[in-house]
């Protein structure tokens, strides 16, 4: 045999060997994950049906099983087969006061508050309160930058200074703490722990103060994860805590849009295209998105109105409810439309694809909400009209019941200039260009590599919030560690 023949058949064996090699590894990284996957599945299904009864019957004292097996059936009480049990979400009995209207009538008679009226007569608490109040200080506030001239509010700023208002300052302490004896001691535990971005109009003036580790590394500025990293050993019986602390700055939003405004895309653009194409995962153009999406859009071709459309049809439909963790879902937008809930972050990509289908170009954002009432974890979204350019969305605050709802355009930003007031008309359609200033942006995408790059699948394989934390043995799940965020 020749040379070259010689070395073309070790270059065709090794050719092989790789391709066996590579097909060894998928296979058992598929068989891995099917492992990882149904321990997530079993921590968020953990639920027997007599905790579930025992929670239905603070609210209806002679729930029957008869009921509880049609909740069950009908998935109201969300539930799954597990290892041949019947297994219940861990919220599904408070799901179901939340997506069920029988339900939620008898608790929200329960616990009705007295105090805090909004102008339509809805009961107001928690960040509703908080935003009723802010949402006329921002409006206002924009309509006179608008009103009274642009030449002195673009030498502060820029023209996108004209929409922002309210500014609120953050000073945060931020804790994660892994569970003594987590990890063999000695062992090196790695963790990512979220931190303000520093690269949007809103957030600005992020001052990093100290770190719990005299070593740390903020993530690439172009990361869509915007992480402190830091590491630290095992000790035993010891929990492993991590900390940061930071202070930052972030105004309220609001562009008062119009049909008239929104000019035709550049459809040939490749970020047009990029942003409003299908992706990997959970924006699939699927039979049942398109035939909603074009269902919702008949006679309606202004981007505007059909984002409106949606927008409104997604807050009509589809109640809040806690949500399974989002790496056991394949599909959120489907899931969404199957369950006929979902959570902010759920229902934010239903609406993300339902434009980016229809060709609105749209894009992830979260972080927190932190209003004063209270702080959680939040996902919403930016949208794209050619004219007014990238707005806030937030599909999960919605239509808020203190809104004063119409059908037609009345009280919108008019195509003259002249605002028309009265009942706060702009709090219907606020959250569909404009957000209140009660926020930390710490993603500005979903599902990327973390910076440093995590060896081991996240625990939150779509959002980055509460933060990641692994060591050589793997990655370190909810149930292995907490958090705690503090408004200093």
């Amino acid at each position: 045999m020749k040379t070259s023949d010689k070395l073309f058949a070790v270059l065709c064996v090794g050719i092989v060997v790789l391709f066996a090699g590579q097909k060894v590894l998928r296979h058992r990284a598929e068989k891995e994950w099917e492992k990882d996957l149904h321990g997530r599945l079993l921590y968020d299904f953990r639920r027997s049906r007599e905790e579930v009864k025992d929670y239905v019957a603070r609210y209806i004292p002679d729930v029957t099983d008869e009921e509880i097996d049609s909740w069950t059936e009908s998935q109201k009480l969300e539930n799954m087969e597990l290892d041949g049990e019947l297994r219940y979400f861990r919220n599904a009995g408070p799901n179901l006061f939340r997506i069920d209207h029988r339900c939620e009538a008898i608790k929200a008679a329960a616990e009705a508050p007295e105090e805090a009226v909004s102008l339509s007569g809805n009961s107001l608490e928690g960040h509703d309160a908080d935003d009723a109040a802010v949402i006329p200080e921002i409006v206002s506030a924009v309509e006179s930058n608008l009103l009274s001239g642009r030449e002195e509010n673009l030498l502060s700023g820029g023209e996108s200074n004209l929409y922002l208002a309210a500014p609120k300052h953050y000073h945060v302490r931020y804790t994660l703490t892994v569970d003594a004896d987590a990890v063999p001691t000695g062992e090196k535990i790695r963790c990512w722990l979220p931190f303000p971005r520093k690269d949007h109009p809103r957030q600005k003036d992020v001052v990093f103060i100290s770190a719990s580790e005299p070593e740390y590394t903020f993530s690439d500025p172009e990361c869509p994860h915007s992480t402190l990293y830091m590491e630290k050993t095992a000790v035993e019986g010891e929990p492993t805590v991590f900390s940061e602390e930071f202070e930052y700055t972030i105004s309220g939003e609001w562009h008062p849009l119009h049909p008239d405004g929104v000019k035709p895309y550049n459809t040939s653009d490749p970020e047009y295209r990029r942003l409003t194409s299908e992706r990997e995962a959970h924006i699939k153009f699927t039979p049942e998105i398109r035939h909603l999406a074009d269902s919702l859009s008949k006679g309606i071709d202004n981007p505007y109105l059909l984002a409106r459309k949606f927008f409104t049809y997604v807050n009509d439909n589809f109640p809040w409810a806690s949500a399974r963790e989002y790496s056991t879902v394949e599909n959120i937008p489907m899931y969404v439309l199957e369950s006929g809930h979902g959570d902010c972050g759920m229902v934010t990509l239903l609406f993300m694809t339902l434009c980016r289908y229809k060709g609105i170009p749209a894009r992830w954002q979260s972080g927190f909400m932190m209003h004063p009432s209270g702080w959680n974890l939040h996902d919403w979204a930016e949208v794209y009209f050619e004219g007014p350019g990238w707005v806030p969305a937030d599909q999960s605050f919605g239509i808020p019941s203190y809104a004063l709802r119409r059908e037609s355009l009345e009280g919108t930003w008019a195509p003259t200039g002249e605002p028309v007031l009265g009942d706060l008309p702009e709090a219907e359609f606020f959250y569909l260009g404009g957000i209140d200033p009660y926020r930390m942006i710490v993603n500005s995408d979903y599902g990327a590599l973390l910076s440093p790059r995590k060896k081991f699948t996240r625990s939150e394989t779509v959002d980055f919030q509460r933060g990641e934390v692994e060591w050589k043995g793997g990655n370190l799940y909810f149930d292995k560690w907490d958090y705690h965020l503090e408004i200093l």
